[in-house]
């Protein structure tokens, strides 16, 4: 899935913010203290909604592997902060050429992976190299435009780029930026090898993930020296099990009505901020009847988006109308291009017949897909739409049938892989399916030009996207989490793929 970060609400979103606390530091007078559930100060469990199918995001898609992998087992040689500014990684500095075609990274000196050989940029170059041609998922692409990946010494990393990119050294920053070792992607579905804090220690399939913290990480030792991630189907077994002490931190609440019991507890603390999740009514744009732009309008029109908000997540969220969160540079609030108006969708179904249609309306059993489902279900049937709903497995399931296959008319899925428009809707081979060659011929010059020029264009591309109703931008996902009192460094805003456990503490 995600070849755009396809994702659960609560199984994804989540982003590093340096930790109040410095790392590994315990209390100031040396005692120990003790967490929920009677744990000691340097053991957490984290729970969450979507487990992995898999621990190799190079062949198998969606937002969990790389949530659990990426910051913690897994390191990139850059990384994203709170403010969506790049920073230094395993490379400690890089130079970019006048023609903006040659990066070349200085590497961090003492990093060695999980099973105790040097990372060079020997490994630097074979990762990168590795995306182009043996990984499968689609995310592959955005390696497309290297031209060469070698090393100049063990310190010291070139990549040549077959033309200026300026989203390549972002996209290094996310999971196809991930460094391995050529000894360790035998065992990447089951025991992955990296550089970082944290060593996979074991998974309990159905139930939970374990690390434990590397002795010999080359960085800032973490706090936690165990950590568990819980996952749970069902969001009031989440709840519960923050209530009862069985977990320490809810990753991401998935019923935000239910906040109400931890607001006001001094047991607890509440993180409530934005995240990158676009929550997408995708629509099958490569067959009838969605290939009909009227009928696509028709869709958009018929959608209360407020009511829709407050109904199914509580009103929690963001109404952004396009395929851009507000912490892009190139954000433009589009909420105003369609707006709700029954009548107009009425006329619009009626036009082109579409209600003698049954819209197939796939959902991943993921909790805001079920409830806001719901919703869009309710609300295209009084427009005359009429729409079956069925709920598929996620991620297995939902991955093959409406991701890869494509057999569907209309899906809800949370979209949080960074600056993603491209993704979902650049290539017509996507499970979008949408195919314009104008937005392709706009992504490519934005990709290509100057900052500003970058700027400009990403607003133009996004603009005709939303005009071409190429899909429905119902919300941008809150990221609310919480946890027990006391445990500091965690996001207030969650724009990256992985929750870096290294961040976390207890005050």
């Amino acid at each position: 899935m995600k070849p755009s970060r396809i994702a659960a609400a609560g199984s994804v979103l989540l982003l590093a913010l340096t930790a109040a606390c410095s790392a590994g530091s315990g209390t100031s007078d040396g005692t120990s203290t003790t967490g929920a559930g009677g744990t000691t100060d340097t053991k957490l469990t984290v729970g969450l909604v979507a487990e992995p199918v898999s621990l190799d995001f190079t062949t198998k898609d969606g937002a969990a592997i790389p949530q659990a992998l990426l910051d913690n087992v897994y390191e990139t040689l850059v990384k994203v902060d709170q403010s969506g500014e790049l920073q230094p990684g395993l490379a400690a500095a890089w130079r970019v050429s006048d023609d903006k075609k040659t990066y070349t990274f200085d590497l961090v000196q003492g990093a060695t992976f999980t099973n105790g050989t040097p990372f060079t940029a020997k490994d630097a170059a074979f990762s990168i190299n590795r995306v182009k041609s043996d990984w499968t998922v689609s995310l592959k692409a955005a390696m497309d435009v290297v031209a060469e990946a070698k090393a100049l010494s063990d310190t010291q990393l070139e990549v040549t780029l077959t033309k200026p990119s300026n989203n390549w050294l972002y996209k290094m920053s996310t999971r196809v930026g991930a460094m391995m070792t050529e000894q360790g992607v035998a065992g990447l579905a089951d025991k992955p090898v990296g550089t970082g804090p944290y060593v996979f220690s074991q998974w309990r399939r159905g139930d939970s993930i374990s690390f434990t913290a590397n002795p010999d990480y080359w960085g800032d030792k973490p706090f936690f020296q165990d950590v568990t991630l819980k996952y749970f189907k069902d969001p009031s077994a989440l709840n519960n099990a923050l209530l009862t002490g069985t977990i320490d931190v809810i990753g991401t609440v998935q019923a935000p009505e239910s906040l109400q019991q931890f607001e006001g507890n001094d047991k607890y603390a509440i993180t409530e901020g934005t995240t990158n999740g676009e929550v997408l009514l995708s629509f099958n744009n490569g067959k009838a009847p969605m290939n009909d732009v009227k009928v696509r309008q028709a869709v958009r029109h018929a959608i209360d988006h407020q009511a829709l908000l407050d109904t199914c997540w509580a009103g929690r969220g963001t109404l952004i109308g396009s395929m851009v969160p507000p912490t892009d540079p190139w954000y433009e609030d589009l909420t105003g291009l369609y707006p709700y108006d029954l009548e107009k969708a009425k006329a619009l179904v009626q036009e082109t017949g579409v209600g003698s249609t049954a819209l197939r309306l796939r959902l991943p059993s993921l909790p805001y897909a079920t409830s806001c489902g719901q919703v869009v279900k309710s609300q295209l049937e009084q427009a005359g739409f009429t729409v079956t709903l069925d709920q598929l497995e996620f991620p297995a399931v939902w991955l093959s049938t409406v991701f890869t296959d494509a057999d569907y008319d209309m899906s809800i899925v949370a979209h949080v892989e960074p600056r993603d428009l491209a993704t979902v809707f650049g290539n017509p081979e996507y499970y979008t399916r949408y195919d314009s060659k104008q937005l392709q011929a706009d992504l490519a010059a934005a990709d290509a030009g100057t900052p500003d020029e970058q700027v400009d264009l990403m607003k133009k591309a996004a603009r005709e996207l939303s005009q071409d109703a190429a899909g429905d931008f119902l919300f941008l996902l809150p990221n609310l989490m919480v946890a027990e009192k006391g445990i500091t460094g965690l996001p207030k805003n969650a724009i990256t793929e992985s929750f870096r456990l290294s961040d976390l503490s207890r005050g």
